[in-house]
């Protein structure tokens, strides 16, 4: 069996979200300065790196990611390879004819190629288009994830995607790394922390094949 990890790493210097609590460790205790044991602490917002989102990040009455189910994050999923279309193509938009080929899977990953280098925020990303979401729902996937820090656009005041996700009964994973994988369909694994009431939460992603 061979996994992938699909994680985008967390370290100093990883660009959050503009105006986002960054990723910061630091070594508190350090067995070179005398200490018994190296101990490190952790700061950080929780949409930094790959992470999953609850409806309460953006709707105040909705599930936190402590409330959503497991089995959502757990089990087979279909990767769709569209880094040759963003190559060219500016338009910012992800369509259904571009994930219809997909295997028939009940999560759905997507690489686009846009965000290459973790240190600097990408200035512009692609976003699905406005029937996307109720198309996913219909066809029963129950999970989208992106190489991307948003399924909305960097500048929008209103989540219209995340909405429309959430309405459809797709969860959301953000900021994966797909850099090195295939288009096909894998067993994917991506379980969020349990931050009690959390609007959103760091997963280790990861895809494997028997």
């Amino acid at each position: 069996m061979k996994i992938f990890d699909i994680s985008r790493p967390l370290f100093n210097g990883l660009a959050p979200w503009p105006g986002d609590t960054a990723f910061h460790f630091e070594l508190k205790w350090k067995m070179a300065e005398g200490a018994t044991v190296n101990v490190g602490a952790v700061t950080m917002g929780v949409h930094n790196g790959s992470h999953a989102d609850a409806p309460f990040h953006f709707k105040e009455d909705a599930g936190t990611i402590d409330r959503m189910p497991l089995e959502t994050y757990l089990g087979k999923a279909a990767v769709v390879d569209l880094t040759a279309k963003f190559e060219t193509d500016r338009s910012g938009q992800i369509t259904i004819s571009d994930l219809e080929s997909s295997a028939d899977a009940p999560r759905l990953l997507v690489r686009t190629g846009v965000w290459r280098d973790s240190k600097s925020f990408p200035e512009w990303i692609p976003v699905i288009a406005s029937d996307v979401a109720e198309w996913l729902g219909k066809r029963k996937v129950k999970l989208l994830g992106l190489d991307l820090p948003s399924v909305d656009s960097i500048d929008a005041k209103i989540l219209v995607n995340h909405h429309a996700l959430a309405a459809a009964g797709v969860a959301i994973v953000e900021s994966l790394d797909l850099s090195e994988i295939e288009a096909g369909t894998y067993h994917f694994s991506a379980l969020p922390l349990r931050i009690s009431a959390g609007d959103a939460a760091p997963v280790r992603a990861i895809l494997w094949r028997d």
